[in-house]
């Protein structure tokens, strides 16, 4: 393999990985932070308990992010050094501020809440948390200023120099207005949410399976439902307002989420599924809902564009920066409808799960808490989807309509370089990955009480003793 293709199988790898951890951290961080004010308000020492116990997993989530994090910085200055020269002046400033403000805010208040159980008052206590919560959020938010940047290159925010040909930023505040950001943000943020309530839902329910602490498992499930069900309502509804955005900024990106090759007509029907020929750029077999994409598109004209239109006007627009300008369509496909599916799956069963939970019904259910286990993971997949539907569909670009990606490699980096770091990054991470999940689920099996039942202290001098 090529340098180029190398470089992009790193860059999807490390980011991967790293997102599957980022919104569990924040997630958890809200939900525990939920669960310790419940606590402060109801003085039931459940709550209390809950806060201690997720907020175990909530840390080993946040350590792992942490580490993954440093190597997907780490590797633009070495994969992707080009790039770093176009974009350092714009891709700088929010990754400071994230690094001064946001994470310093993050990582100082982490360890007060950790360290500190019983030697402050609850009150202040659990101001540290939601400290701690706030201080992901914003992590969050300068991240994906950069990011939305990407997708959206708007010219009040940058110019280009004439001499050095790198991309100079003119105004920070329109940085923070761009359009992108105040869609991409919250679809981020509320499926991260999501993440934090399912991952609780889920662990409950595989508690509640093997009838352990059942009591502190249905509450906790309550809480992980209730955040889950408000969350992914939210993502939906914030979805679908990025996609009619998509549907001006990047034409070709939601063309091929919905496998439009050809323009359609009016109405448009909608691929429940579908396979596309992307050698030969026709359509497939599909099964199709009438009119449904025209609904789903309320806000423009009941027809859309193919790929094929939009190739040629971006062909016109762009000229030969790149041979063509199909992205990779079988898998923005697939990809939107895995977000789409698990999303609305997860609304659905935090309705019925809390409808269950309310009748006291749900312990009896065993099916039903056997695919609430499972679902543990459906965030994951979901999350990882929606990320594959952001960088897939801004191909062949690194910033949309400015840099391509061919031009963003470093000249200087050999392709035995790459295949070395490759398979270093992969071990590493199957190393952490594999770790991580040994230790969540040690932490499950124990259950809440388990220092409690350590710390118990037995009559050296009666029988148990012997």
């Amino acid at each position: 393999m090529d340098v180029l293709t190398l470089a992009r199988i790193q860059f999807g790898m490390t980011t991967v990985f790293h997102f599957l951890f980022v919104p569990l951290s924040i997630g958890l961080g809200l939900a525990v932070a939920i669960m310790e004010t419940m606590y402060v308000v109801k003085k039931d020492k459940v709550y209390k308990d809950m806060a201690k116990f997720w907020g175990k997993i909530f840390l080993l989530s946040f350590a792992v992010g942490v580490v993954t994090g440093i190597i997907q910085e780490f590797q633009f200055g070495m994969n992707w050094s080009e790039y770093s020269r176009f974009m350092g002046d714009i891709f700088g400033a929010p990754l400071a501020v994230e690094a001064l403000l946001a994470f310093f805010m993050e990582s100082t208040f982490i360890g007060l809440w950790a360290f500190t159980w019983d030697k402050v008052s609850p009150k202040l206590h659990v101001v540290f948390m939601w400290l701690v919560a706030l201080g992901s959020t914003l992590s969050a938010l300068w991240i994906l200023a950069a990011n939305s940047f990407m997708q959206n290159p708007s010219k009040e925010i940058f110019s280009i120099n004439e001499v050095t040909g790198r991309a100079e930023l003119e105004s920070f505040g329109a940085l923070l207005k761009n359009h992108q950001l105040w869609l991409e943000f919250p679809h981020v943020i509320f499926g991260a949410f999501v993440t934090g309530g399912f991952i609780i839902a889920g662990i409950s329910a595989w508690k509640m399976l093997r009838k352990e602490d059942t009591v502190f498992f249905q509450k906790s499930m309550k809480i992980g439902l209730v955040i889950g069900l408000i969350f992914s309502v939210a993502t939906i509804a914030v979805g679908h307002e990025q996609t009619q955005a998509i549907i001006e900024d990047q034409p070709m990106k939601f063309a091929a989420t919905e496998g439009i090759y050809q323009d359609t007509e009016d109405p448009a029907p909608w691929k429940l599924i579908g396979l596309m020929d992307e050698k030969n750029h026709t359509e497939g077999p599909s099964i199709e809902i009438p009119y449904l994409l025209s609904i789903l598109g309320s806000s423009h004209e009941g027809r859309f564009k193919g790929m094929n239109t939009i190739n040629e006007e971006l062909k016109e627009k762009y000229g030969d920066k790149a041979n063509d300008y199909y992205v990779p369509v079988n898998a923005l496909f697939w990809s939107f409808r895995f977000m789409a599916g698990f999303g609305s799956l997860m609304a659905l069963l935090s309705v019925v799960g809390l409808f269950l939970l309310r009748k006291e019904k749900l312990q009896k259910m065993k099916w039903l808490l056997v695919i609430m286990s499972l679902c543990t993971f459906a965030p994951f997949i979901a999350n990882t989807s929606g990320w594959l539907i952001t960088e897939l569909g801004r191909y062949p670009w690194t910033v949309y309509g400015l840099f391509t990606i061919a031009d963003s490699v470093s000249p200087s980096v050999t392709a035995g370089q790459l295949m070395f770091s490759n398979i270093m990054f992969f071990l590493i991470f199957a190393l952490l990955g594999g770790v991580l999940v040994f230790l969540i689920q040690r932490t499950a099996k124990y259950g809440p009480y388990a220092e409690e039942k350590e710390e118990e202290t037995i009559d050296p001098m009666s029988k148990e003793a012997f």
